[in-house]
C-alpha cells in the first residue's frame, strides 16, 4: 500500500509540473506531426534533416515506444486519446466487430482505415466506438481552432464523431463519396488559394505490384504536397486570422506508404525497406515538416507553437518463409513456391482444427483447398454466420477471436499455433484462463473498458535482423499480408516495430534535452492534452503519463526494467515480455519466444519474472 501511495503521489507531482507549464496567459498552439512508419533509429541529418534538427535542438525522446499491436489505427487511438488499446478497442487496423459492416464490404472483419467504415462502427457502438474523448474534440470544446490533415483513417480518428462539422478534416477521401464534407468556409479558402477541392490520388506510389511485378519506386510526393499546401496556405493563415489558439494534426502517409509498396526488393529481404524508395519516402515526410515550420515562421506563430513529432510505429521487411506451415506447402496462382500465402494463419488453423474455412470478404464463400481468403481474414466453423473462430489478418501480428468463448477450443488453437515456426509469442484474453506458453492480455494493457469485442488471442510473428549497424533499422518479420517478401510491414512485437521516432520543440519544451526515460504514444496524447490545459474525462484507466521530464522545471521520475515469463508450453516455448516502467506506467519493449523476436535473445527466458 505504501508503494502504491508513493507512486500515486509521484504521478500527481508529474501532472502538476505539466499543468504549471501549460498555464500561460494565452494557451499555446500545438502541431502534432506524425510521419507514419518512421523508425526510431533511421533519422539522421542525411536521411531526414528537418526532423534531426528538431530532435537535436528540442527534446530527443531516444527511448520511444509504439503500442502493440504496432499498427496505425491502434496507435492513432493512443495519440488521440492518451489511452492504451484495452480502453480504445482499436486492437489493430482490421478488427472483428461482431456485426457485418456494409461500408467495409459487408464483413465482420472491417479494415477501419476508412472514413465511411469509421462512421459505421461509431454508429453501431453508441455513436463513439473509441469510448474516450479525443484531443481535437476536447480542444474545440475549449474554443481552440482544430484541424486534421493527412492519411485517411488515423486523421479522422482525432475528431471522428464530429465528421468535419467543426474540425477541418482533409484526407485521401476529401471530395469523394466517402469523404468528410468540406465546410463552405474551407471550399472558399481552397478555391482562393488555387487548390482543388478533391485530394489528388497517390498515383504510382499506390502500386504494390505482385509476386512477379515490383511495386512502386516513387514516394507519395504529389498527394502530400497538396496536403502540406492546404495546411500552410489555407489552414494556418485561417487560424491566425481567427486569433485563437489552435491544434493541427498532420499525418504524413510517408514513409509508411513507400515502405509498404517498395519495388526495390521483390521477393528478397535485402535491401528491403532500406532501398531508395523507402529513403525517398522518409525525405518526403521531412520536406512536409520543413514546409510547416517555414509557414509558422512566416506567419509569426513559431514562438507560440509547440511541435510534437511522433511516428505511430517502426517498420520491418517482410519474410514469407516457413518450414512448418501446411499452407506454404500448397501451390497458389499468386504466391511463389514454398512461400506463405496471404491468410496463412486462417488456413493453418482450419486444417489443424478440422474446420471449414470461409472468406468473410467474399460473402462467406468457402475457401478452396488451393486458394486463400481474398484479404487473408477467415471465419472457421460449420456455419460461417455463427463462426467458432475468426481470424483478423493484419501483418506482423494477427487477431484470433473465439465468439463462443470456448476454453477447450482456445486450448486447441493455442496448441496448433505453438507448432508453427512463424509464431513468436501468444497473448490470451484473461477471461479464457491461463495456458502454458502464453501471457495474459492484461499484461499488455489490452484489457480495459473497450466496447468493441476483445480478441481471444493475439498472435505475434517471428522477427530478426538482416544485419546492419543498428538492428532495428533492418528488422525482418514474417507477415500475414497481400504484400510480398522484400516489401515493408509492421505490427509485430519486434523492437524494430515498437521503436518509433518521437521528438518535440517549442516554448513549453526544454531545449537540447535528451530524454533517457521511456515514453509511448499514449504519453504523447496525455502530454498534448496537458500542454493545452485540457482535462480528460476518462472512461477507462489505461492511460499514459505526462512526459514531465521534457518540460521546463518538470520532475524527472525514476525508471525500472522488468520481465514477465510464461510457464513453458509442452514443447518448451515460453512467451517473454520485456518492459520498462516509470512510476506506474509500463512501456513494452519486446515480447515473444526468445530467439524468435528481434531484441529478445535466446537466454532471456532464464531471467527472473518481475512482479506485476
Amino acid at each position: 500500500m505504501r508503494r502504491a501511495i508513493t507512486l500515486l503521489s509521484a504521478s500527481m507531482i508529474a501532472l502538476s509540473a505539466g499543468a504549471a507549464s501549460a498555464q500561460n496567459a494565452k494557451p499555446r498552439n500545438l502541431i502534432l506531426f506524425v510521419p507514419d512508419g518512421l523508425r526510431g533509429g533511421i533519422v539522421t541529418p542525411q536521411t531526414a534533416p528537418a526532423m534531426a534538427e528538431l530532435r537535436d535542438k528540442g527534446v530527443n525522446f531516444k527511448n520511444s515506444h509504439s503500442l502493440f499491436p504496432t499498427f496505425t489505427m491502434a496507435n492513432s487511438s493512443a495519440l488521440s486519446t492518451g489511452h492504451y488499446l484495452g480502453d480504445t478497442g482499436t486492437f489493430s487496423n482490421t478488427i472483428y466487430t461482431g456485426y457485418s459492416s456494409v461500408p467495409a464490404g459487408d464483413t465482420v472483419v472491417p479494415f477501419i482505415e476508412n472514413d465511411a467504415v469509421l462512421g459505421d462502427v461509431d454508429e453501431h457502438f453508441n455513436g463513439d466506438y473509441l469510448n474516450e474523448e479525443t484531443l481535437l474534440k476536447m480542444a474545440r470544446g475549449q474554443g481552440f481552432s482544430t484541424a486534421a490533415i493527412g492519411k485517411v483513417g488515423p486523421t479522422l480518428l482525432f475528431d471522428h464523431t464530429d465528421r468535419g462539422k467543426n474540425s477541418i478534416v482533409i484526407d485521401d477521401s476529401t471530395g469523394g463519396k466517402t469523404g468528410v464534407p468540406l465546410s463552405d468556409e474551407m471550399k472558399e479558402a481552397l478555391t482562393k488559394a488555387g487548390l482543388p477541392l478533391v485530394t489528388p490520388s497517390r498515383g504510382d506510389n499506390a502500386k504494390a505490384g505482385d509476386a512477379k511485378t515490383p511495386g512502386t519506386t516513387v514516394a507519395n510526393v504529389a498527394q502530400q504536397a497538396y496536403m502540406a499546401d492546404v495546411a500552410t496556405k489555407v489552414v494556418l493563415p485561417m487560424f491566425k486570422a481567427r486569433n485563437k489558439p489552435f491544434v493541427l494534426v498532420f499525418w504524413s502517409r510517408d514513409p509508411d506508404g513507400s515502405q509498404h509498396n517498395t519495388g526495390d526488393s521483390l521477393n528478397t529481404v535485402t535491401p528491403g525497406i532500406n532501398g531508395p524508395t523507402s529513403m525517398a519516402g522518409i525525405k518526403n515526410a521531412d520536406n512536409n515538416l520543413t514546409q510547416l515550420r517555414k509557414a509558422l515562421d512566416e506567419l509569426g506563430l513559431a514562438a507560440t507553437t509547440n511541435i510534437i513529432v511522433s511516428s505511430d510505429h517502426g517498420f520491418s521487411t517482410i519474410s514469407k518463409e516457413s518450414k512448418t506451415s501446411p499452407s506454404a506447402k500448397v501451390a497458389y496462382d499468386d504466391t511463389p513456391k514454398d512461400f506463405l500465402p496471404m491468410g496463412f494463419v486462417a488456413i493453418d488453423l482450419a486444417k489443424a482444427l478440422n474446420l471449414p474455412l470461409y472468406d468473410p470478404n467474399d460473402k462467406n464463400a468457402k475457401v478452396a483447398d488451393n486458394a486463400h481468403p481474398k484479404a487473408g481474414n477467415g471465419v472457421l466453423g460449420q456455419d460461417p454466420a455463427k463462426p467458432d473462430v475468426v481470424v483478423a489478418t493484419n501483418g506482423g501480428s494477427d487477431l484470433v477471436y473465439l465468439p463462443n468463448k470456448d476454453k477447450k477450443l482456445t486450448d486447441r488453437v493455442i496448441k496448433a499455433l505453438l507448432e508453427q515456426d512463424y509464431v513468436s509469442g501468444l497473448f490470451v484474453d484473461d477471461k479464457l484462463g491461463r495456458f502454458p506458453g502464453t501471457l495474459p492480455m492484461s499484461a499488455l494493457n489490452l484489457k480495459g473498458k473497450a466496447v468493441t469485442p476483445n480478441p481471444s488471442i493475439v498472435v505475434n510473428f517471428r522477427s530478426w535482423s538482416s544485419g546492419c549497424e543498428i538492428p532495428t533499422n533492418c528488422s525482418v518479420q514474417v507477415a500475414d499480408t497481400v504484400l510480398r517478401q522484400g516489401q515493408g510491414m509492421h505490427g509485430s512485437f519486434s523492437r524494430g516495430d515498437t521503436f518509433n521516432f518521437t521528438a518535440a520543440i517549442g516554448p513549453d519544451f526544454k531545449s537540447g534535452y535528451v530524454d533517457p526515460l521511456p515514453v509511448s504514444n499514449a504519453d504523447v496524447g496525455m502530454t498534448a492534452a496537458q500542454l493545452l490545459g485540457l482535462r480528460t474525462p476518462n472512461n477507462g484507466g489505461l492511460i499514459g503519463r505526462v512526459m514531465s521530464e521534457a518540460l521546463p522545471n518538470g520532475i524527472v521520475p525514476k525508471m525500472a526494467d522488468g520481465t514477465i515469463t510464461s510457464k513453458p508450453a509442452p514443447n518448451g516455448l515460453r512467451t517473454v515480455l520485456k518492459f520498462q516502467r516509470v512510476l506506474s506506467t509500463r512501456y513494452f519493449d519486446v515480447a515473444g519466444f526468445p530467439g524468435r523476436t528481434l531484441g529478445l535473445e535466446a537466454g532471456d527466458a532464464k531471467q527472473k519474472t518481475a512482479g506485476k
